[in-house]
């Protein structure tokens, strides 16, 4: 009888704790899906990204060494990502469900064109040229194209629903 009280406590014991874990993975999703950074980051980002740009321009009259391709593409998508995951002056629900739209919208817009704009490619490339091969897309024209979607649906979402 005792040996069934003893079982019986120790599966309450493991259910609490695997409740309890359970729990405090929620938060963490919870406190990550919630993740912004303050206001200021905008102005960094929108500053950064700007001098990187013209950075990326300028390089074209220039004879540079390879490794200043992919380091400017790199800060370019990290200091867009900051200007995507800076809080407005006002942050609401209504804020974040048209932060939510803008980032869906950009990832379904971002599939179709990644899918659809290779076949385009070569389609208009075997009229010019019969050797034409189907070329997919790097890493950051993916991503370059999916953080410009999202940033301006964002803004004209926010422009015409206030």
């Amino acid at each position: 009888m005792s040996l069934n009280k003893v079982n019986l406590s120790n599966c309450k014991n493991i259910i609490m704790n695997k409740e309890s874990k359970c729990e405090a993975e929620r938060r963490r999703l919870e406190k990550l899906n919630k993740f912004q950074l303050p206001n200021y980051y905008k102005k960094i980002g929108i500053i950064s990204s700007i001098v990187i740009f013209s950075l990326m321009i300028a390089k074209k009259f220039f004879d540079e060494p390879s490794w200043v391709k992919p380091v400017l593409s790199g800060l370019l998508l990290v200091s867009m990502l900051l200007i995507s995951l800076a809080k407005e002056k006002v942050e609401d629900e209504y804020i974040d469900s048209l932060r939510s739209q803008s980032y869906r919208f950009a990832f379904i817009i971002v599939i179709v064109y990644s899918l659809v704009q290779p076949l385009i490619n070569y389609g208009v490339g075997m009229l010019f040229d019969k050797t034409e091969k189907l070329n997919g897309f790097d890493y950051f024209q993916v991503l370059f194209f999916m953080l410009v979607v999202q940033l301006l649906v964002f803004y004209k979402l926010k422009k015409y629903n206030r």
